[in-house]
């Protein structure tokens, strides 16, 4: 019986006002003539869920944007001389062979920007121009690829 008495008389957990450095009491009561609806200021950190970068992880993943780009640019030459075998005019594959690079580029360097700090680059103001560069690369190079 007195379990019931004290369930309608328990508030249950309460937070302690704004600006009082008392420490939370799991079985305090409010007062029968004090007010419950306290509310709590709840403060953030002022960068939540952004977390910095460091040099040394832009380091490596210019490195390995670099690596890359080297690797399509022999990519896009390939290719090319690919295209003018099947005989597509050198200027027209020349250009399809860009714009792979362009399209390649683009997926690498948004890849890498994720890996490096996904809560920061993975964000759709950065994200989506390249997406958009790199969609707009592939319907340019399939374009240009014809005979």
């Amino acid at each position: 019986m007195s379990d019931q008495k004290q369930e309608k008389n328990d508030g249950g957990f309460v937070l302690p006002p704004p600006g009082s450095n008392q420490a939370p009491n799991a079985t305090a009561a409010p007062a029968a003539g004090a007010a419950t609806t306290q509310q709590a200021a709840i403060s953030l950190p002022p960068n939540l869920g952004i977390s910095s970068t460091s040099p040394r992880d832009m380091l490596v993943g210019g490195v390995i944007l670099l690596a890359l780009l080297i690797g399509f640019f022999f990519a896009r030459a390939g290719y090319a001389n690919m295209l003018v075998r099947k005989r597509v005019a050198p200027a027209k594959a020349n250009a399809a062979g860009w714009w792979l690079f362009v399209f390649l580029g683009s997926l690498a360097t948004a890849v890498v920007l994720a890996a490096i700090n996904p809560i920061k680059f993975l964000a759709p103001l950065t994200i989506a121009p390249l997406g958009g560069v790199a969609v707009v690369a592939l319907i340019l190079m399939v374009v240009s690829s014809r005979r």
